[in-house]
């Protein structure tokens, strides 16, 4: 085999390689993320159906917002693990606690259960 078949191989190999490489960190850059689903019941344990359910990012302050179903499920997938979140739901002026979601516990799927039982803005 001449040298410059040599070359493209090598080269065509590295590029193989390199493309695998990537494919395998974003697999593990996946397995990275975390997710928050759960229920969102009233003081009489129904589920809520367009409760608008708040997740804080604790860090950055940013806060994303999601409408439970009418089965009162609600989801938050793609979360980073490195990162401590607070999420509360509300509906028709009723609120629910705020629970944290730690970046110290290493559990890839948290599952909660959000009950409106004060008036927004008691605690």
């Amino acid at each position: 085999m001449n040298t410059s078949r040599r070359l493209a191989l090598l080269m065509l190999m590295a590029l193989a390689a390199t493309a695998l490489f990537a494919q395998g960190k974003g697999k593990a850059r996946e397995s990275e993320l975390r997710t928050v689903r759960g229920t969102v019941i009233d003081k009489q344990e129904a589920p809520v159906d367009s409760a608008v359910v708040y997740l804080r990012n604790v860090h950055t302050q940013d806060i994303t917002t999601h409408l439970s179903d009418n089965e009162g499920q609600f989801r938050f997938s793609g979360l980073d693990l490195n990162v401590d979140y607070e999420i509360h739901a509300e509906h028709d002026g009723w609120a629910s606690s705020a629970h944290s979601v730690s970046n110290l516990d290493n559990r890839k799927e948290f599952v909660l259960t959000l009950k409106l039982d004060h008036k927004k803005g008691e605690k």
